[in-house]
């Protein structure tokens, strides 16, 4: 195919002082859990990237001194010369496919306790450090200004040896010294580093400084800033001080790569913004400086990207959520393959391997993460190994995905789904406030599956077990999903909870089937990701008094990990839903709900004419478990295997089923039995 010309200007070659960037896509720094903990994994995944046509593959944070780390997050470290071998990995996969190698160099200051190193914070004043910690840092000296100023210079240099091409001072997302500085809220100095403007943004100059001259000559200097962190005048904005820090230091470094603060800002998902979303605050940098800019907003369109390049918006298409999603975009709209693009879905399960300290995961890119540990790429599966027909009941994610790894695989494949629409959960959920956006995983599996000869799909095709010993296929696969619980039992209940027998208990799958309940409704949350403030946020929109009640201390309080938490309260709290926390079901009456306290058990009613549970959900696995039954009857119809895959399985979130999907796809004849199925990385 060929390349459609209106993105023309995507592929051009892009100046960054010494270096050349190949065309305008720009991995931009993010996290991956993988780190200096897991760096042969880190350069696998860095490296399928910049094969997919990322001109610029960026490194996370990259700690620069022992009191300024990050941990439980497992960032890329750079403390002394040790360090450089393992960064090395990185920037010569890289340099194999022709990108250029960047690393974000930082110092959290006080964002950062110093859980690991034990040394005392720095910062410009006194001030708590950490996130919840019961830590401070110290205000710095003059003497700790100069500290600081030569660990960047030695890191820079580090870098340099590592063979990184670009360099960043980073001043962002109120994470990093520079910013700190810059800050008035966090920098109540009377000396030449605090007060007016100037004296706030010296440190930042002289750090640019110190890099460029001790770099300047053969890598190039980036500064990576927040120019608004959302918080008015208690903050740097974009139309004050942001905007007059990039004026003051236009055309210091080679490149600004710009963006909002704080990170559930920047990363900002589609529940809560669109793509583009940063133009507003990031748009001016280029009219203030020469230098090229690269920023982000979730770009998956390529006509997005086009017309930011061409209104002079941005000099770089930034990505990084993207860029997990499908590491091969560039090359895709490079070869005119839009249909084939992997459109994030801005969901940020990507977000939560970071805060877990494990590896990220991608709800439309299975593959991510296993770059190295199980050799997965993105647009490569290994052929197959017999002419085994499978059988797969149920179209949702797992489903989905696993037809289609299979086929392209080059197994026959017939897919039966029960219903006449395919996507299971991911049809319904994407109806919901804020979700649209996520029926995307849908979307590009037909998209590939109708281009394949060797998948055949049947709706309207509820298969029961003599059909499926009819069918005569070698494999079943049994991906017929999960059902969500209107008995109460969850992470607090175990047990039934009394009275919940009656019409009046709705669950989200009558919510999602149309359903409309009376109100006042009670929404009880015993899930705690997206669904119970989904469901409240819909539910008020229809004009019902909402109450929702959950044991947890927040409403979706595991949305705290994709960095929608604040925005959920928010938007709950503004929609007039009363959010009582820390409360558990004990029974549910006519007129009202019991309540009990998690700490004291004290007991309180809450009038209510509805309730919707959003607890724990059971596998819909009749099928499967009717089938390994039949031991007999599975061997006279030679049927070799009956796999259940997904939520059929064990219920769990929409990634977790795509991957499944994948992972038997990709096992199939490839796996030994009994050994551990991916490569461990041990220190050295």
């Amino acid at each position: 195919m060929v390349r459609d010309p209106r993105y023309d200007v995507l592929f051009e070659p892009v100046r960054i002082g010494p270096v050349t960037a190949r065309n305008r896509f720009y991995q931009v720094p993010h996290c991956n859990g993988m780190g200096h903990r897991r760096p042969q994994a880190e350069a696998a995944s860095r490296a399928v990237r910049a094969e997919g046509g990322w001109a610029v593959i960026c490194t996370q944070e990259c700690e620069i001194h022992p009191s300024g780390e990050v941990t439980p997050s497992i960032e890329a470290r750079l403390w002394d010369d040790k360090d450089i071998p393992a960064l090395a990995l990185m920037t010569e996969a890289v340099h194999r496919h022709g990108s250029l190698a960047a690393i974000e160099l930082v110092h959290n200051g006080p964002s950062g306790a110093n859980r690991y190193s034990r040394e005392v914070p720095l910062g410009p004043s006194h001030q708590p450090a950490g996130r919840w910690d019961p830590v401070q840092a110290r205000a710095m000296d003059l003497a700790d200004i100069r500290a600081y100023r030569q660990w960047h210079r030695d890191a820079a240099r580090r870098a340099k040896t590592a063979g990184f091409d670009i360099v960043y001072v980073y001043a962002g997302h109120d994470l990093s010294l520079p910013m700190h500085f810059l800050q008035r809220r966090r920098n109540d100095r009377s000396d030449e580093y605090g007060g007016s403007l100037e004296n706030r943004a010296r440190l930042l100059r002289e750090v640019i400084e110190d890099t460029k001259a001790e770099v300047g000559a053969s890598c190039a200097v980036a500064v990576r800033i927040a120019v608004d962190e959302l918080l008015g005048a208690d903050g740097i904005a974009s139309a004050d001080e942001g905007r007059d820090v990039i004026e003051m230091l236009a055309e210091l470094p080679d490149l600004w790569d710009v963006n909002v603060s704080d990170w559930d800002n920047d990363s900002l998902t589609s529940r809560f913004g669109q793509e583009g979303g940063q133009e507003p605050f990031t748009a001016f940098v280029k009219q203030v400086t020469s230098k090229p800019v690269v920023g982000v907003g979730r770009f998956t369109s390529p006509d997005t990207m086009v017309s930011q390049i061409k209104r002079g918006v941005l000099d770089f298409i930034g990505a990084a959520r993207p860029a997990i999603a499908d590491p091969f975009l560039p090359k895709k709209i490079e070869e005119g393959r839009l249909d084939d693009i992997r459109e994030c879905i801005g969901c940020n399960i990507c977000v939560t391997g970071d805060r877990f300290a494990a590896i990220s995961r991608c709800t439309q890119n299975p593959t991510m993460g296993e770059e190295w540990r199980k050799g997965w790429h993105p647009e490569q599966v290994p052929a197959k190994t017999s002419e085994e027909s499978i059988l797969i009941a149920g179209a949702g994610p797992a489903g989905l995905e696993c037809a289609l790894a299979l086929g392209q695989r080059g197994y026959q494949v017939h897919l039966a789904e029960a219903g006449t629409v395919l996507g299971g959960r991911v049809v319904l959920e994407s109806r919901l406030p804020g979700l649209a956006a996520w029926i995307r995983v849908r979307d590009y599996r037909l998209q590939q599956l109708d281009k394949m000869t060797n998948v055949e799909i049947y709706r309207d095709s509820r298969l029961t077990p003599e059909h499926v010993l009819e069918f005569g296929a070698a494999r079943v696969v049994a991906a017929t999903g999960g059902t969500w619980r209107r008995d109460g039992v969850g992470r607090a209940n175990w047990q039934a909870v009394p009275g919940l027998e009656t019409s009046q208990v709705y669950t989200p799958d009558d919510i999602m089937a149309g359903a409309m309940p009376r109100g006042p409704v009670l929404i009880y949350d015993d899930d705690h990701y997206y669904m119970g403030g989904v469901l409240a946020e819909k539910l008020r929109a229809g004009g019902l008094e909402v109450t929702l009640a959950t044991p947890a201390p927040s409403a979706s309080a595991w949305c705290d990990y994709t960095l929608e938490l604040a925005h959920i309260q928010k938007r709950l709290l503004e929609a007039g839903v009363t959010i009582l926390p820390n409360r558990r079901l004990v029974a549910l009456h006519e007129d009202r709900a019991d309540l009990a306290c998690v700490y004291t058990g004290a007991l309180s009613q809450l009038a209510c004419a509805a309730l919707v549970t959003v607890t724990a959900r059971l596998p819909n696995d009749d099928l499967y478990r009717a089938l390994i039954a039949q031991d007999e009857g599975l061997k006279e119809a030679g049927i070799e295997s009956v796999t259940a895959i997904g939520d059929a399985l064990a219920p769990s979130t929409i990634a977790a089923a795509v991957y499944a999907g994948h992972k038997y796809a990709r096992s199939l004849g490839t796996e030994p039995d009994g050994k551990i199925a991916f490569k461990r990385e041990f220190p050295g």
